[in-house]
């Protein structure tokens, strides 16, 4: 099989969604031609009226492998990353032990995933308040950027950086020329709500959203602005949830500094005035507002001031999530959606007016050229690799248990009605998922371009 044809009468190209046949021999993209004219000696696969959209590639994912494989791992995260139709995930460097913060520890998740992934991956590494040594040994190393907090990220094994900690690691960040992810949120706003709310009902959903206010973004968007003009560095913003800040990452941008933008699905979905009291699998952070305030997130990806969707894929043991109390306070903040939110974007987006070509430049090209692997992923196009998402965008289902494939099957999307089924997902030109079924032994490699590439 190493000459196929992959034909639908509705493939979304960078230009455009048409009739065509992706031809492909090994696992790259030769070209794409019209349906009519498949050279002699291909095997055909062809799907009809369902759409082949790029594959998926999510920026913003906590596997937690290794150290933490209770909570997720690389065998169950990848699984369901095929389900939901990526073949491409970048691990965040927190949640593991060790932490993904010096290049011994790369090494070490290096070893974990070997053999086990269902698709491909690579891995951010981290800025911690000690590690500014290692910045650069990181990147010589293989990670495509770096990630760090400026409020406690709540977990053993990372801590935040301080504004002084930040000036002592940017030189080194900017000389690779690699992005920095930033949670963006201070301390300062976030302790003067909590103090505030010390005698508040903390299984109501309204206590922990004023808990976290639109200022904690604002101030640490604002403060990062301001270090990239002093440092030139890239920067990006990770899910991004307040809407306030859209004007003056606008203003950023027309200024030209280095910003990119993301946002997710749950922040695209759902609403504070439908979280009900003791909701906690809806707790993440920063937090679920508004519906107007989704509305307007939803304006910012029309102006293309947010740049793509990443799932921030942040799973944990069900009993941390405190569902039997119900407690917004201690309760785990994240949500996993790795294997639903495709359906999820595009049930949101298609009501919304917006078309497949949006979905996969927000959840295929953006996230790959923030990755550093976008001369290989999140393109239909001659050169790249033969990665794929057969997708039904017609076909409704409701959210079950058997859907979600991570290790622990919770999530505030069960029981719901979402338009859109991965038909199925082919990494380099093989299936992978198919129908409902898992194929083949594991064959996801790490990415780490052209210059060096494992097989683990």
């Amino acid at each position: 099989m190493s000459l196929q044809a992959f034909v639908s009468r509705r493939v979304v190209t960078p230009e455009r969604i048409s009739p065509a046949a992706i031809l492909v021999e090994k696992e790259r993209i030769q070209t794409v031609v019209p349906s009519d004219q498949i050279p002699p000696g291909y095997k055909v696969h062809n799907f009809g009226d369902a759409t082949i959209l790029p594959a998926l590639v999510d920026s913003h994912v906590h596997i937690n492998d290794p150290g933490r494989a209770d909570w997720e791992g690389f065998e169950t995260a990848t699984r369901a990353a095929a389900a939901g139709g990526y073949t491409m995930l970048v691990d965040m460097p927190l949640n593991c032990l060790p932490a993904t913060t010096t290049v011994a520890a790369l090494e070490a998740k290096r070893v974990a995933a070997h053999g086990r992934c269902c698709v491909d991956w690579a891995a951010w590494g981290g800025v911690v308040h000690n590690n500014q040594g290692d910045i650069e040994a990181l990147a010589v190393a293989g990670a495509p950027g770096f990630k760090c907090f400026l409020i406690n990220p709540g977990i053993e094994g990372f801590t935040m950086v301080t504004e002084q900690q930040l000036r002592m690691a940017l030189p080194h960040v900017a000389r690779t020329g690699l992005p920095l992810l930033v949670h963006a949120e201070l301390l300062g706003p976030i302790d003067r709500a909590t103090v505030a709310l010390a005698d508040a009902d903390w299984s109501c959903y309204s206590t922990y959203l004023q808990s976290r206010p639109d200022e904690a973004e604002l101030a640490a968007i604002r403060l990062m602005l301001s270090l990239c003009r002093e440092y030139r560095f890239r920067l990006h913003i990770v899910h991004l949830s307040t809407s306030h800040a859209l004007p003056e990452l606008c203003a950023a941008r027309s200024e030209g500094l280095p910003v990119s933008v993301e946002t997710c699905p749950h922040y695209l979905h759902l609403s504070a005035e439908n979280i009900a009291n003791g909701a906690t699998l809806s707790k993440c952070a920063p937090p679920i507002r508004s519906r107007e305030n989704c509305e307007r997130l939803w304006q910012g990806l029309r102006d293309g001031i947010i740049d793509m969707v990443v799932t921030d894929h942040s799973p944990c043991p069900p009993a941390m999530k405190r569902l039997a109390d119900g407690n917004f306070q201690n309760a785990w903040g994240g949500i996993a959606s790795l294997s639903l939110a495709l359906p999820l974007m595009w049930t949101e987006a298609s009501r919304r007016g917006f078309t497949l070509l949006d979905l996969a430049r927000w959840m295929s090209d953006a996230p790959a050229r923030l990755a550093g692997c976008n001369n290989r992923k999140g393109q239909i196009s001659a050169g790249y690799d033969a990665d794929f998402v057969v997708f039904d965008p017609d076909r409704e289902f409701i959210v079950t248990e058997e859907r979600l494939h991570y290790r622990h099957p919770v999530s505030p999307y069960l029981g719901e009605t979402l338009r859109g089924i991965v038909k199925a997902t082919y990494l380099r030109g093989s299936p992978v998922f198919s129908e409902g079924e898992f194929l083949g032994a594991p064959s996801g490699r790490e990415y780490a371009g052209d210059a060096r590439r494992s097989n683990s």
